[in-house]
């Protein structure tokens, strides 16, 4: 029995958001004998008391609720402490804030409508507990006993008429046993519990040579891989050292550390998720179960959810959390309730517990997509853990960007979550408020590995007191137990210090294993082991409970909820809803596909039933076959893009992976038959193909068959790497070696013998047989006139054969017989492809079986590969040279030195203009739908020098607004006001003589935390100024950021370079490398820091202000210490109006003073930076009294700001202006710029290795393959044909190069818009620089593939020849590169830029003369798109230089055979028409069977095409006007096009 005589089950709703009594373990409080637990009172006073008065929701429980706290704690003489007399003013609360008292009434209702009172009730209140009860936790979803009346229902949801909580609560064991519904309460305990991790060697930045390097090393490692020798193994290195504990079902742990401390891999181990450790020790067992069982048969019910809230972002909230409920709903539920209508309830609960209901119909968005906020999006996250049903969770960091009002109702949304459904919950959080910490129940604090403390939170602060640490009173309690693991924050009491006081992490853990809290945390942990052991109800309760949930077709082992097949059909749903609520996705889609249709349908217009058609017919089809088998290479990128999503969900045991590959497949199906029926309709019915419907409903059966296979290949191959380029560099070999084995460019009995066996192995070449058998099967060609052999030639003066084919003649297509003026279809397609008719339904079930074989690698892959496991961060560092090695070894001499304190940071040589920031009345206004909205309401203000000056407000205040505003950022919206630097307007020079920090951390990745910083101090510091003197002065920053041992390591990205908090200091340090004269602005500068980093980058502007430096800081979350190190404080409400500007004062007296003149009485131990955005409405609580702006307007305070401002503009009037030189918009010159930025862009590219080694790798492998399909071609008829092919290949490489360059431009534009912002360089030398370190690899590519495409495939080795042949592939390479970065600047994003591309290439690949020779084009595109396609320059000009005067000597077979007239022989039938039309007679004497070769040398082919050798180098100098057009695109863009809105 507890103190109030009820199950302790119950004792979680006792306070209102206490968990600690709750006692699921079977424990009674009075076994605790060093520390009795306290009540649920006393544990709500801790809470009260802790200075956050005004975020304690539960001062607005009703009197009801207050009845039931008090028969609860049953102690009536124990009452909460009183709140504050502001509580007496406080308004009811805000909407969209997470209360745990509104949010428990939902839950209840949702109990009034689905349980019963019970009649045993009293009788239950006295029952003596049992371990039966104490083993219940609080309800989960499916806790139901019986079903009301559905008026009943209803009127318990309305909450009408009588209802008792606490009855509905204590439903009685029996009546839970009789409706068969079994609890799940799941404690976990750790012993021994260590992870070692890779250390011991500093991995060196990857470049461009090292990739190279380790694609050929990669097969010799994989086979010394399996006899277990790795030459590059990393040393092992401790990450957690050996530790246990316990934490109970209903409790909440928070995990503290610094940087580095473990605290991520604890939470990822303490819930199953090991990939990426080198080793794992010790035991983890779940209410008894053993890790490995839990993992294999209730991975669900035990999860991580990691820092980032990543979903998928155009699923409104409403559809994400449905969806997670229908793949978790129990089969066992109440009687007669629906599945539907249970996930309705259910929905309607979890909205408004966690008070998003109004986010319900809006989309979830990510950083790209705009959707719901931060805070709303981080709830989200929790309705989806929630749904999971997991009994154990754990928490990563999850506050990080959210202020103070946002946090607190994420730390309650965690609590209410953890009591209603006694779950076991660990979260990590970085500068937690004392009103988050308060929610906790066991705290554990990390050193570099090692246990500093685990225990009670209530305890954790006495206890480092207790080792020797000073008490620091204004820091909150977490950051102080931080702090204490922090050699340079850390205090020690006085008289003590590092020789009397535990120290470092092996001291500290060892005084911890030591202490009467760990002896009382093991000895806990032996009693609920052994009521383990003795007791397996709790165990067999819990998988019992699993068991029920279950539906039918689910095996007993399966941790998964519902069958595979409902499992497929709810992602089907889910997916589908993805497709359609894409709207620009598919009207672009839909919009692609019909205008290429069009375009391609409109070249190849009505195509005659005639032997000139008969070619272009086999085009048609092929590229009708091509385009939409190729646009499914657009599943590669989206399925490696989801993985982050499909990996947690499968991590929860949503759903198996393989009915996820199954799902998409299915709900791509309506929407890909669409566009493909639009397209195939619109080029069948243009093209002039066989006008039959059964004709057409089998090519449309076969193009989609085809597709299908490929998006199945492409999916597969998705799944099965691990990285996109990899995939990227697999693909374009794979489908360079699909198109050329087709069977279209080359028939398969002219295919090479050693790689003939890929036409069978290739999906689109049955495809193809089906479609083109399909076609030529229902026609006869007709031959006409200018196929006839011979035939007259009337502008050679030949004019004597008969004008209809006569005996003597035949037709030049395959399949022809003298003297037949029609050709069957069957029989061109059979002489001349070996397709049959007989082959299309054969060919239908290969596509079938290609299809099932691919569905199920993808299936097998999925499931057993690892799709999206993430492994903990690494730092990769530049290689040590001498100069590097020298720096860095003074670098740590000085950081002993400061350490022990004979060194002082010196900022004397900082030298700053004294002249003071102002701003009057200002207001901005931005357009939006229907009108205009003000963000920024008369604000007044001033920075002067030396100030350090706190922004701070309400999220969407306006408090970044207002620092671009006052930085110059905005280039939206119109700006009233007077912004004055010295009392005059800003000038040019003014953004240079800025520095602004912003939130987001943008930087070239590639780049070195020192070069970086000496990046910014080249570009941004005069250019007089020594190089040596920059370098100093970035050295000296930093030491100031502590940025010492990472001052080599690359930047990266997350999850590859530096941590937030690091980046985040580099952010800081690319400004302060600047030494900027004028001002600093700072956008949350410790936004994802914790306490003590957060502390030292304030502590740091500190010293800069003394200095004289003026900075202007916005600042989320500061504890009192941090907010004391600010001068001056300018206060936003939402709405952009100013409700406070003035001192801070010490101790915030002057604030303080301010705010209870004004009706809000300050609590003595409330944190003032708190407290003051909760009185003016900025937390969970409507403000306190009236307007505070208008408060602000009337108040003499204002009337000194605006008093001072004045002031400040004449003293700044009176002085002369020092006229600088250097004043100008740029610090450096052009060429300075225009040096720097390339020697920067050239090592980006360098070290961005998969980038260049990729392109580079593509233009290898369709190199190789095009040598070895056409490999030393001899000098027949055939081999002709075959030159233009291989020379088409090289239309291609653009299509590849475009796919890449588009996305590197972009991405590195979003970098220069940041820096272009601080006036570093102009927009003229970003686009240069991109150009022109591009060119090195444009080189290299194009020598590649020329060496082996020229002599490969056996062209002309004259020099003369071979030079022309490889200006051009270089040409082709430099066009395609510019071509691409003009399309990438013209683009806002990097989707609008990929879909000009098929565009662009259908139509450059179509007119070039190759697929369309000249001569068969329309008129409308033959006038103008012909010239004007830069592919016919290139086609234009290789053709003739490999052609001409190449010889011609017709094989067998390759002659055409017509009878000799009777008495004549075949030179004197048709010698002079053999002469005329640039053939030969090969039998000239014969007179029989005449053999006519229809070319004599190559001039003979490509003059029919309008081809000449003697414009070549016209068409070279063509096409390069094409690529200057290109670049002056390039250049014109970038310097009006920054596609940034601000």
């Amino acid at each position: 029995m507890s103190a109030a005589g009820v199950p302790a089950e119950l004792n979680n709703l006792g306070a209102p958001i206490t968990a600690t009594t709750q006692n699921p373990s079977g424990l009674a409080n009075s076994q605790v004998t060093s520390d009795p637990v306290p009540s649920a009172t006393q544990h709500d006073e801790h809470r009260s008391s802790a200075g956050n008065t005004l975020a304690d929701e539960e001062g607005d429980k009703s009197v009801d609720a207050e009845k039931v706290e008090a028969m609860y704690t049953g102690d009536s003489k124990q009452k909460r402490l009183p709140a504050d007399s502001s509580e007496d003013i406080v308004a009811e609360l805000e909407p969209h804030h997470v209360s745990v008292h509104r949010g428990k009434e939902e839950f209840a209702a949702l109990e009034r409508k689905y349980s019963t009172l019970s009649q045993q009730s009293q009788h239950e209140l006295h029952r003596p507990t049992t371990r039966h009860s104490i083993r219940s936790s609080f309800s989960r979803k499916d806790r139901v006993v019986s079903r009301l009346t559905q008026d009943e229902a209803e009127k318990a949801k309305e909450g009408e008429g009588e209802f008792n909580l606490v009855q509905v609560l204590r439903s009685s064991r029996e009546n839970q046993d009789e409706a068969g519904i079994k609890r799940k309460a799941v404690g976990v305990i750790w012993e021994d519990h260590e992870v070692i991790g890779a250390g011991g060697m500093r991995i060196n930045i990857r470049n461009f040579s090292s990739a190279i390097i380790e694609q050929f090393m990669m097969p010799a490692l994989k086979v010394l891989g399996i006899f277990g020798v790795n030459p590059f193994a990393p040393k092992p290195k401790n990450i957690l050292y050996p530790s246990s504990g316990l934490l109970k079902p209903g409790e909440m742990c928070l995990v503290l550390g610094r940087p580095e401390a473990g605290c991520t891999t604890f939470l990822k181990t303490i819930t199953n998720q090991r990939a990426g450790y080198m080793e794992i020790k010790g035991n983890v067992e779940y209410a008894g179960v053993g890790w490995k069982e839990m993992r294999k048969r209730y991975g669900g019910e035990v999860v991580y959810n990691q820092e980032d809230d990543d979903h998928l972002p155009t699923l409104t909230v409403a559809q994400t959390i449905r969806f997670a409920l229908a793949t978790k709903t129990p089969k066992k539920k109440i009687p007669g309730v629906s599945a539907k209508q249970f996930q309705d309830d259910m929905l309607d609960l979890l909205l408004s517990m966690l008070n998003i209901k109004h986010t319900a119909n809006t989309i979830v968005g990510n950083a790209f997509v705009r959707g719901v906020s931060g805070g709303e999006r981080k709830r989200v996250s929790i309705a989806e853990m929630f749904c999971s049903g997991a009994t154990v969770c754990s928490w990563d960091n999850s506050t990080r960007g959210l202020d103070a009002s946002t946090a607190l109702d994420y730390a309650k949304s965690l609590r209410l979550l953890t009591d209603i459904m006694g779950q076991t919950t660990f979260v990590s959080l970085y500068q937690a408020g004392e009103g988050i910490y308060d929610q906790f129940d066991k705290v554990l604090v990390l050193n570099e590995g090692h246990v500093a403390y685990f225990g009670p939170a209530k305890e954790a602060r006495q206890y480092m007191i207790g080792l020797g640490y000073r008490d620091l009173p204004r820091q909150t309690t977490a950051d102080y137990l931080s702090g204490c693991t922090d050699v340079n924050e850390r205090r020690f009491a006085d008289g003590r210090d590092e020789t009397n006081v535990p120290a470092t992490p092996e001291e500290m853990g060892k005084a911890y294993r030591e202490s009467e809290i760990c002896a009382r945390m093991n000895r806990e942990r032996e009693e609920y082991k052994q009521l383990m052991a003795e007791d397996a109800t709790i165990r067999e309760d819990f998988k019992q409970a699993v068991l029920e949930q279950k539906h039918k077709g689910v095996s007993k082992k399966s941790s998964y909820t519902v069958s595979f097949f409902q499992q497929i059909f709810i992602i089907f749903k889910r997916q589908l809803r993805l497709k359609f609520q894409d709207h620009f996705g598919i009207s672009t889609g839909y919009a692609t596909s019909i205008i290429i249709a069009l375009i391609v349908g409109s070249v190849y217009f009505r195509l005659p039933e005639t032997a000139s058609g008969a070619f272009t017919r086999g085009g048609l089809l092929f590229l009708g076959l091509l385009f939409n088998a190729l646009t499914s290479f657009s599943e590669l990128p989206s399925q490696m893009l989801g993985r982050s999503v499909l990996y947690r969900q499968n991590e929860y045991r949503f759903y198996r992976p393989a009915a996820f590959a199954v799902a998409s497949v299915l709900a791509d199906v309506p929407y890909n038959a669409s566009v493909i029926f639009l397209f195939s309709i619109v080029l069948y019915f243009m093209g002039g193909l066989y006008s039959s419907g059964g004709a057409f409903f089998i090519f449309y059966l076969f193009v989609f068959l085809t597709f299908m296979v490929m998006s199945a290949f492409f999916r597969t191959l998705g799944v099965a790497t691990s990285d996109y380029n990899v995939a990227a560099r697999l693909a374009s070999v794979l489908i360079s070696f699909m198109v050329t084995y087709t069977g279209y460019m080359i028939p398969v009995q002219q295919m090479k013998r050693w790689l003939f066996w890929i036409f069978y192995l290739n999906p689109l070449s049955y495809g193809y047989e089906a479609i083109f058998a399909n076609e030529f099967s229902r026609i006869d060609l007709t031959c006409d006139s200018s196929y006839t052999i011979p035939r007259n030639v009337p502008q050679a003066g030949i004019t004597g054969y008969p004008d209809t084919l006569g005996p003597n003649q035949m037709c030049s297509i395959f399949g022809s017989t003298p003297g037949n003026p029609n050709v069957s279809g069957s029989d061109y397609m059979a002489v001349g492809y070996s397709y049959y008719k007989t082959h299309i339904w054969r060919n239908f079930g290969i596509l079938v079986g290609f299809f099932a074989f691919f569905m199920f690698l993808q299936m097998m892959f999925i499931e057993y590969l690892e799709q999206g496991a993430k492994h903990f961060s690494i730092n990769v560092y530049k290689k040590e040279d001498k100069d590097l090695k020298a720096k860095n070894e003074r670098l740590a001499e000085r950081r002993e030195a400061f350490r022990a304190g004979q060194l002082e940071q010196d900022l004397s040589e900082l030298k700053m203009r004294p002249e003071p920031f102002t701003w009057e009345g200002l207001n901005y206004t931005v357009p939006i739908p229907g009108g205009h909205r003000q963000l920024l309401n008369d604000i007044y203000g001033y920075v002067k020098p030396g100030s350090l000056t706190a922004l701070m407000g309400a999220s969407g205040a306006g408090k970044t607004t207002l620092l671009d505003v006052l930085a110059s950022r905005k280039n939206i919206g119109v700006i009233e006001g007077d912004i004055l630097m010295n009392g005059r307007p800003i000038g040019t020079d003014f953004q240079r003589g800025c520095a602004y920090a912003e939130q987001q951390d943008t930087h070239e990745w590639t780049t070195t935390v020192r070069e970086a910083l000496q990046y910014s101090a080249y570009l941004r510091q005069p250019q007089h100024v020594p190089k040596q003197e920059k370098d100093d002065y970035v050295e000296d920053i930093i030491e100031l950021l502590e940025l010492q041992e990472l001052a080599d390591a690359m930047i990266g990205f997350p999850g590859y370079g530096l941590s937030v908090e690091a980046r985040k200091r580099v952010t800081i340090g690319v400004e302060l490398a600047a030494k900027p004269e004028l001002l600093l602005f700072l956008d949350e500068p410790t936004s994802g820091l914790d306490g003590q980093s957060a502390y030292n980058i304030v502590r740091f502007l500190k010293k800069l202000c003394a200095a004289g430096q003026k900075i202007l800081c916005t600042i989320h979350q500061p504890n009192a210490l941090l907010f004391q190190s600010f001068d001056r404080l300018l206060l936003l409400q939402r709405g952009g109006e100013c409700v406070y500007f003035g001192d801070i004062g010490p101790d915030s007296k002057v604030l303080i003073d301010y705010l209870e003149r004004n009706g809000a009485k300050v609590p003595h131990d409330a944190n003032p930076a708190e407290f003051m955005l909760e009185a003016i409405g900025a937390g969970s609580r409507k403000r306190i009294g009236s307007d505070w702006g208008e408060k602000w307007r009337n108040s003499p305070e204002f009337a000194e700001v605006k008093r001072e401002i004045q002031e400040l503009k004449a003293e700044a009037l009176a002085k002369p202006v020092e006229e600088k030189s250097s004043r100008t918009e740029y610090a450096t010159s052009f060429l300075f710029q225009l040096k720097t930025v390339l020697h920067r862009t050239n090592v980006a590219l360098w070290r961005n290795a998969d980038y260049q080694w990729t392109r580079l790798f593509a233009h290898l492998a369709i190199g190789l393959i095009v040598t070895l399909t056409f490999l030393q071609l001899d000098n027949s008829v055939q081999s002709l044909q075959y030159r233009v092919f291989a020379i088409f290949f090289a239309t291609v490489l653009p299509a590849l190069i475009l796919a890449q360059i588009e996305p590197q431009y972009i991405m590195s534009r979003m970098t220069f818009n940041r820096e272009a912002s601080s006036k570093m360089y102009s927009s003229t030398v970003f686009a240069l620089t991109q150009l022109l370190a591009e060119m090195p690899y444009s080189l290299g590519c194009a020598v590649s593939f020329f060496l082996l495409l020229y002599y490969g495939v056996g062209f002309p080795h004259a020099s003369s020849r071979a030079g022309y042949f490889f200006l051009m592939i270089l040409v082709t390479e430099i066009y395609a590169v510019t071509l691409g970065q003009a399309v990438a600047a013209l683009s806002p994003t990097i989707l609008i830029a990929a879909l000009f591309n098929p565009f662009l290439l259908v139509l450059f690949s179509i007119f070039c003369g190759v697929t369309a020779p000249p001569p068969t084009l329309p008129y409308f595109w033959r006038k103008w798109m012909w010239p004007l396609d830069p592919f016919t320059r290139l086609i234009s000009g290789l053709v003739s230089t490999v052609l001409q005067d190449q010889e011609v000597v017709c094989k067998d077979g390759e002659y055409q055979v017509f009878p000799a007239p009777s008495g004549q022989t075949c030179q004197q039938w048709a010698g002079a028409f053999a002469e005329a039309v640039g053939g030969y007679i090969n039998n000239p004497d014969s007179t029989d069977d005449c053999q006519f070769c229809q070319y004599r040398t190559g001039q003979a082919f490509f003059i029919p095409l309008e081809i000449s050798f003697s414009t070549r180098w016209r068409d070279f100098g063509i096409f390069i006007c094409y690529v200057v057009f290109n670049i002056l695109v390039l250049l014109i863009a970038a310097r009006f096009l920054k596609w940034q809105r601000r």
